[in-house]
């Protein structure tokens, strides 16, 4: 009697330790998940309706300043006749997001010298970061050093009128594979 009694406290002792042991690895791999406020926090949707011509708007993205400048025909003009200053070649026209029959700027806020924030100029339709002197022109692309390089591209998707910041759609994947941006 005392053996079998042995193996069924044994067993269930066993029984009990593997469900626990099951509970506390579940615990772990839910607290690895980010937690649905942060997942949210990924996506930002903008509808581009809303913005006017050269007027800057500033949105937030994953706690990061992102610059919306919607293209007047005048600057859309000037951008696809001028070749970006970083000398690859590219038309300042390809850093511009189409949408419908608008371009917009759609960039991170952040110098790429320091991350200083650059003020927009409406007068002279250009970027001035007042820190260290950088110049980006309407495009967000840089005209005068030291930054080394345009103001980086949040990944984006093109959905109808609207755009969905956190999302790689094929024009934002294109955009890296030609150098435009770098991954942010």
């Amino acid at each position: 009697m005392s053996d079998r009694r042995q193996f069924i406290t044994g067993a269930g002792l066993a029984a009990f330790s593997g469900l626990g042991a099951i509970g506390a690895l579940y615990a772990a791999k839910k607290s690895w998940e980010p937690l649905p406020s942060v997942k949210a926090a990924g996506f930002t949707t903008l509808n581009m309706k809303d913005y006017k011509e050269n007027e800057l708007v500033v949105e937030q993205w994953r706690g990061k300043p992102i610059f919306v400048l919607k293209q007047s025909k005048e600057m859309v003009e000037k951008a696809k006749k001028r070749t970006d200053s970083t000398a690859s070649g590219h038309k300042d026209i390809d850093r511009l997001i189409k949408i419908g029959n608008d371009y917009f700027v759609v960039c991170v806020g952040l110098c790429t010298h320091l991350g200083c924030i650059p003020g927009y100029r409406p007068e002279t339709q250009d970027f001035l970061c007042a820190c260290h002197g950088g110049m980006y022109e309407n495009t967000a692309d840089v005209t005068k050093a030291p930054p080394p390089r345009g103001l980086d591209i949040p990944p984006f998707k093109i959905d109808g009128d609207k755009l969905i910041l956190g999302e790689e759609g094929p024009e934002y994947k294109k955009m890296l594979a030609d150098g435009i941006t770098m991954p942010v």
